[in-house]
């Protein structure tokens, strides 16, 4: 199967930066659309974004939107996040996740909680107000 391996995550004052990585193996990473989950203790799982397959398309939460990139170099089986003014709330353990359907498919299903079948570990971001 896919193996994810996040990284970067880190400590950070409220407005800071951190740019999060996923490496992954597997000769089928360029066809996966990739997405960024977080969690924060006692709270549910929360979808944070996407990125197609060919990086052309991209769909955000509306609590990161204009703060957070999502991007992916596909010769480089990677995926990152970029977080900008990071604030508080956006402290919890961060997940990256892989799954072989198309852009739309797959956000549909992620709406209804499927259509992921790859995750890394979780990095942890904690944000200092």
């Amino acid at each position: 199967q896919v193996q994810l391996v996040e990284s970067g995550g880190g400590l950070v004052q409220a407005g800071g930066s951190l740019r999060l990585s996923c490496a992954a193996s597997g000769r089928t990473f360029s066809r996966y659309v990739m997405g960024w989950f977080r969690q924060a203790p006692g709270k549910e799982r929360e979808f944070v974004s996407c990125i197609s397959w060919s990086g052309d398309s991209t769909y955000y939460a509306e609590s990161v939107k204009g703060r957070f990139t999502i991007s992916r170099d596909n010769a480089k089986n990677t995926v990152y996040l970029q977080m900008n003014n990071l604030k508080p709330e956006d402290t919890a353990v961060y997940y990256c996740a892989g799954n072989a359907l198309s852009f739309r498919d797959s956000l549909v299903a992620a709406s209804q909680g499927k259509g992921y079948d790859y995750w890394g570990q979780g990095t942890q971001v904690t944000v200092s107000s």
